[in-house]
């Protein structure tokens, strides 16, 4: 009897099966194709655009939640009314829970940030840690919610970062791709935030990925295009402060204030920077010198943060109230000074309690807030020549932001796109290029690569810095079977006077032993113990460390200018 023969459709929906599970073998197998490649940046840019907005709700949910409001965006003038306790103790409690999640889902405590995306774009194939990246987005989340005196932007960028790190894991992503994968997750994610698609796009390339080459900015793009898109969906086209006009602009003339206000400005965002320093290691050295475990720490912070709101509610959550209202100018000179002042201590509380957030949003903040102050005064000395205080304002929110992030061509961008005011460029870009400048002196050129400075990653310098630090002397080494191996008793004779290399042990190390030595290769070893003699496993030679690193740096440079 003759088999059936199956139906059109049968056999239409079998070969579509198994196209797609080709298809899914070749994506694996041998990376993205170009058009393949832009559709997966398209995704990744509409999932961190989703990323954004959730967390971002999530905020405004737990924020009416915690403080009885309705309207999030004027928190802090409801908080006023609250009673003491409350406000005193619901940061404290938010703290708890973050010290909590973050002591079982973390090995250090640590919440990551941008300076955890960057380090992976640079030393980790655009990889970061997932699970303590969920676990640092819902500590965030937290903080934020609960009175936390930090940002939204840097837990969405790194959320976005652990969304394109599972895509380059599925489908075996090289460096190069995993990286313009990470840009583009980076740049929606900030242009969901801000509503600002030029300025995300930029943020990725300057921040992150640190290079403007060709093949990343097309993808990047359309992922910052399609967090964009998710954001108006939401909120519609508008943008996030909007300003007042209060006659004519005289900046023309007022160039040298913008350029006084710029050097003020790095000065504070430094003094920002510093401070936050500064709290992380008095809270690590109280921390060991009490005997306090580790998930406590970020309760103590919230404990002082609400301490600080009962007189100054304004430090509450990421601040956009307080910044409005310097940028239209409803606050006074001194009331200026001090909240920014307040601000600053908030914020160091909060980052050095390891609390969770970021410093995009607070240094907007403060930037505002010195540029308002800053703006009385001048036009005070030269009132038939001035503009508007507010212009100060907008200009040294623009300052502050782009020397604390080093990042001056996106952070313009993000405050022309945040305010929708592209009349004033050019005060804003005097003011922004002198902060940058001198913050970049006073500061390891930025925040984040501070931050990943004094963890001992030194990325700031570019390649060279950090290049030889990831690749570890065990594979490189000639293990004792191979047909050029080092002579056994030279190996043993160098061991005896102390120059040899633990296995473990990274080419950072092991560049410096071979200008003091001035040997042809260096032994590798097992140390198993202070009493135990070491085990031999090879040796490294200097001609295979410097090949390695040669081609190391001929592959970023054509990445780069690729």
């Amino acid at each position: 009897m003759q088999a059936e023969t199956p139906s059109y459709f049968r056999q239409l929906r079998r070969a579509t099966r198994q196209g797609l599970r080709d298809g899914w073998t070749v994506l694996r197998t041998r990376g993205p194709s170009q058009f393949q490649f832009w559709l997966i940046a398209l995704m990744i840019g509409i999932a961190a655009g989703f990323a954004a907005l959730l967390f971002r709700k999530g905020i405004t949910a737990l924020q009416q939640i915690a403080y009885g409001v309705e309207d999030v965006s004027r928190v802090h003038s409801l908080a006023e009314h609250l009673p003491w306790y409350w406000v005193l103790f619901l940061p404290a409690a938010g703290g708890l829970l973050v010290g909590v999640i973050l002591h079982h889902f973390t090995a250090d405590g640590r919440v990551r940030s941008v300076a955890d995306v960057i380090e992976g774009a640079a030393m980790s194939e655009g990889r970061v840690e997932q699970r303590e990246g969920l676990a640092s987005a819902a500590a965030s989340l937290i903080t934020l919610g609960t009175g936390g005196s930090s940002g939204r932007e840097g837990p969405v960028v790194h959320l976005a970062a652990v969304i394109s790190t599972w895509v380059s894991n599925r489908i075996n992503a090289n460096g190069i791709t995993g990286r313009d994968l990470l840009g583009c997750a980076v740049a929606a994610a900030v242009s969901a935030s801000f509503n600002a698609p030029i300025a995300g796009a930029l943020f990725a390339l300057e921040v992150v990925l640190r290079h403007f080459a060709v093949h990343a900015f097309a993808p990047i793009v359309i992922a910052s295009v399609a967090g964009t898109v998710i954001n108006r969906l939401e909120f519609g086209d508008v943008t996030e402060f909007v300003l007042t006009r209060s006659g004519a602009l005289a900046f023309y003339v007022e160039l040298p204030a913008f350029l006084i206000l710029g050097l003020i400005c790095g000065v504070v965002a430094a003094a920002l920077t510093r401070s936050i320093f500064l709290a992380e290691d008095v809270a690590a050295h109280l921390q060991v010198r009490l005997r306090l475990p580790r998930w406590l720490r970020p309760a103590g912070a919230g404990l002082m943060l609400g301490a600080i709101a009962i007189w100054f509610p304004h430090v509450i959550g990421v601040g956009y109230e307080t910044t409005s209202a310097a940028l239209t100018g409803q606050l006074l000179w001194h009331e200026a000074l001090v909240y920014a002042v307040i601000k600053v201590a908030a914020v160091a509380i909060t980052i050095g309690g390891r609390m969770g957030g970021g410093v995009f949003s607070p240094s907007l903040m403060v930037g505002a807030l010195t540029g308002l102050a800053f703006g009385y005064v001048a036009t005070a000395v030269f009132p038939d020549v001035s503009g508007a205080q507010t212009l100060y304002a907008l200009a040294g929110m623009g300052a502050v932001a782009a020397a604390v992030l080093g990042a001056p061509i996106s952070t313009t961008l993000i405050v022309f796109e945040l305010t929708g005011d592209w009349q004033t460029g050019l005060a804003v870009m005097v003011a922004v290029s002198m902060s940058t400048a001198l913050g970049s002196k006073l500061v390891r050129r930025s925040f984040f690569l501070s931050q990943l400075m004094r963890r001992g990653i030194q990325v700031a310098a570019g390649p060279q810095d950090y290049l030889l630090a990831m690749f570890q002397v065990r594979k490189l080494m000639r293990p004792p079977d191979h047909d050029r191996a080092a002579d056994r008793d030279r190996c043993w004779s160098l061991i005896e006077q102390g120059v040899y290399l633990d296995a473990t042990t990274t080419l950072e190390a092991a560049m410096p032993v071979f200008e003091r030595s001035l040997v042809p290769f260096i032994p590798v070893v097992s140390l198993k113990g202070d009493d135990q003699p070491p085990e031999l496993l090879g040796a490294l030679f200097h001609v295979d460390a410097l090949k390695t690193y040669n081609r190391a740096l001929a592959a970023i440079s054509e990445e780069e200018h690729g």
